[in-house]
């Protein structure tokens, strides 16, 4: 794994295959924590994929799962992409916890789906929109706080155009109002609509507006979503597709099939609904044209 995706999938990936193990050898957390000499919350970490492992540790608890040979030297070289660090990680505790882990996901993803109806994401937002979210969303943050997390908004989209490895598709579903709802200077929200028509200039990007005159659709009450889809990595399977949603306190990750498959329908339903690329360029420029008209 490089700087661009980190170790979050890795970290994943081995905490998949290790609970894997340690359910069809019909061992309990309780029981592995015991014969590993570890706390049950340990267990649980490194299965959720929380927490970096030594390839010594996996061993320990191959060796207690009765794995094989083969697996655990598999799963002992996966611990190694474990310790990789992204980009991110240099910004500190500018990214909560909870949205760290979403930063590594999207960095390792081959395909995003963004739905918002309250904000534009922060993958398309300019430094001046994202500085104004963020003062509106904390007024108490100091300026150093606020310097490192745009920074760390904007490096986010430097996966927009990165070569290695290649950028992911990427596909923004808009409502109407996100585009209308003003920040406090109106020539620069001039500039954020446009900076989404430039962006939707990529060969891997796609915007689409969601229009009031849509009326009832099936996202009204899912508030804003992401969908994320992996690629295959070192021969391994892909990583599951997941579905991101976050709130003031935390974050929500879902992977259960029939939860990926609830919120496709939905994507699906909104992207039917909405304006074509084309289309939605164009009302773009003219909500901006109103912006900095008399």
């Amino acid at each position: 794994m490089t700087a661009e995706t980190g170790s979050t999938v890795p970290r994943r990936q081995l905490g998949r295959y290790l609970r894997q193990l340690r359910e069809e050898a019909r061992i309990t957390v309780k029981a592995a924590a015991e014969a590993l000499e570890w706390s049950a919350p340990k267990i649980w970490r490194i299965e959720g994929g929380a927490t970096s492992m030594r390839a010594l540790d996996v061993e320990a608890m191959c060796r207690i799962y009765g794995a094989a040979p083969e697996m655990t030297e598999a799963l002992m070289g996966l611990a190694k992409e474990t310790k990789a660090r992204g980009w991110w990680h240099s910004y500190g505790d500018a990214i909560p916890g909870w949205f760290e882990l979403y930063v590594g996901l999207e960095s390792a993803a081959s395909r995003l789906r963004w739905y918002d109806p309250e904000l534009i994401p922060g993958l398309l937002q300019t430094k001046e929109y994202a500085t104004e979210v963020y003062q509106v969303h904390n007024p108490a943050m100091t300026e150093a706080d606020l310097e490192r997390s745009v920074a760390v908004r904007i490096g986010r989209q430097a996966l927009l155009t990165r070569k290695i490895p290649a950028a992911p598709r990427i596909d923004f579903l808009l409502n109407e109002p996100v585009l209308r709802r003003p920040t406090t200077d109106r020539t620069a929200m001039a500039r954020q609509l446009h900076h989404i028509n430039e962006v939707a200039k990529l060969p891997n990007v796609s915007v689409r507006v969601l229009p009031l005159n849509a009326g009832l659709h099936r996202a009204m009450t899912c508030g804003h979503f992401a969908v994320l889809d992996f690629p295959q990595h070192g021969g391994r399977e892909a990583e599951p597709s997941i579905v991101y949603s976050d709130n003031l306190t935390g974050a929500l990750y879902l992977d259960k099939p029939q939860e990926i498959d609830a919120y496709a329908k939905v994507w699906a339903s909104v992207h039917t609904a909405a304006l074509t690329d084309a289309q939605s360029k164009k009302l773009i420029t003219a909500i901006a044209e109103e912006y900095t008209s008399p």
